[in-house]
């Protein structure tokens, strides 16, 4: 794993996970120890931008067509950018996609990930009730938007992670170890 900027306090660290999995409930457990660049906000962002409704298969064309005209770690490299311009010496990245994303943060940084990792069912119970436009509404809906993400190489990120949480407990659990983990990731960076 090279590492450019050696000398750089930044770290920076990852999560990934299929929708659903608790990504965002993990990391609300550490947003106070410094700022979270969210991959999907880059493509809701372009839909603004483009007046396109964020509807979970608009996004999907928008994140293809990206990749398409910019290759596959477009996003992340707009990502890259963002941590840049940031003023902490602690950032995490939220949507890790595929391994060439990955590797674009990790020429930048060290860049350790955590996996949030939870069946199918319940996955699909916890968007139900988080209702964000571009979640799914049915189980088929979310199979389909699971295949794209796969298609992407999410799979490939998740099983190459560094960590792994099942997120099976309840999300005070799933928080104490989540901030446990990333102070310990931290203090060994």
């Amino acid at each position: 794993m090279v590492q450019k900027n050696r000398a750089s306090p930044l770290k920076v660290v990852g999560f990934c996970g299929l929708p659903g999995s608790g990504k965002s409930r993990a990391i609300d457990a550490i947003v106070g120890l410094g700022p979270v660049i969210t991959m999907g906000d880059v493509i809701r962002n372009e839909a603004k931008k483009r007046n396109i409704e964020p509807t979970g298969e608009n996004l999907g064309k928008i994140a293809k067509e990206l990749r398409e005209k910019g290759g596959q770690k477009v996003v992340a490299d707009k990502c890259v950018d963002l941590i840049k311009a940031q003023n902490s010496d602690i950032i995490f990245v939220d949507g890790l996609r595929s391994m060439a994303e990955v590797n674009a943060f990790r020429r930048e940084w060290k860049f350790p990930i955590i996996a949030i990792d939870l069946n199918e069912e319940e996955r699909f119970k916890r968007l139900l009730l988080r209702g964000r436009s571009d979640d799914p509404k049915t189980i088929e809906e979310l199979k389909e938007r699971d295949k794209r993400e796969m298609s992407l190489g999410i799979t490939e990120v998740i099983n190459k992670a560094d960590y792994v949480i099942l997120n099976d407990i309840s999300v005070k659990k799933l928080q104490k170890k989540t901030k446990k983990l990333v102070n310990k990731i931290i203090k060994n960076y």
